[in-house]
């Protein structure tokens, strides 16, 4: 399998396990998919980490067999090229990216679909299709101006060049560099530690936020006010609420 996942304490490991350079190839496309789906159901899957392995992240997609498209197997393949990556944009539990190596063109966009990015001081990412006569397709030139801003977005997207971990930092791209060795090991303790929380408050804080900034102000607020009021007939609210009157904050622990 090109894609695996594993799980433990909570957490669901979305393993990409193509060698050398776990290029995105229609079949890994696809399988993607289909565990970013499973990650989704599985009540024993509270929180997920997206890697590559100790080398790479994913240098892109699979040239070679993009080269043998033509125009009219592209228009049907590139919808489900970008269903593959809304799946895991659209987990709802705590998403993070371990990033090692490469995360370039396709695997940028897979880093881009996660909550949170935790990258190797090794790490070089960026949008490298203006270089193939291409664009973005698989959400980069919508998630990346989302999240780093328009201007930088362009920057990449217009020259094609690669950014090292810590100019990525910089411009808001990734949310923490570490040594490389250690980045599979942090990412899943932050995803640990989300995996003992309130799944239902979880799901409802990104998807407030998710939502919230793809529409107005006053949308926002009422998505926010539905889930907000929503919450208090969960299980979770009362423990946590109870916890915290008899306890003191922080020590609630959710089932």
């Amino acid at each position: 399998m090109t894609v695996t996942l594993e799980v433990s304490d909570g957490v669901g490991t979305i393993r990409l396990d193509r060698p050398p350079m776990n290029a995105l190839d229609v079949a890994t496309q696809d399988r993607l998919r289909e565990l970013a789906e499973e990650a989704s159901r599985r009540d024993d899957v509270r929180a997920v980490v997206l890697y590559g392995g100790e080398k790479v992240f994913a240098a892109g997609a699979d040239i070679k067999e993009m080269q043998a498209m033509d125009h009219a197997a592209m228009v049907l393949r590139s919808k489900a090229l970008q269903d593959s990556f809304t799946a895991v944009a659209r987990i709802p539990k705590p998403v993070v990216a371990a990033v090692t190596g490469y995360a370039l063109g396709g695997g940028c966009e897979l880093a881009l679909c996660a909550d949170f990015r935790i990258a190797g001081d090794n790490a070089r990412l960026g949008q490298p299709e203006i270089l193939l006569g291409l664009i973005p397709g698989a959400g980069g030139t919508q998630r990346l101006a989302r999240l780093v801003g328009p201007a930088k977005a362009k920057d990449l997207i217009f020259t094609g060049r690669h950014v090292k971990a810590d100019e990525a930092l910089t411009m808001g791209l990734v949310d923490r560099v570490v040594p490389a060795a250690e980045v599979y090991e942090q990412a899943h303790a932050w995803a640990a530690r989300l995996a003992k929380g309130p799944a239902l408050a979880l799901r409802a804080a990104k998807e407030a936020v998710d939502a919230g900034l793809e529409t107005d102000i006053d949308t926002g607020l009422t998505i926010e006010r539905t889930w907000f009021a929503g919450l208090f007939a969960t299980e979770d609210r009362e423990r946590g609420m109870r916890s915290f009157v008899e306890e003191g904050p922080g020590k609630a622990k959710f089932l």
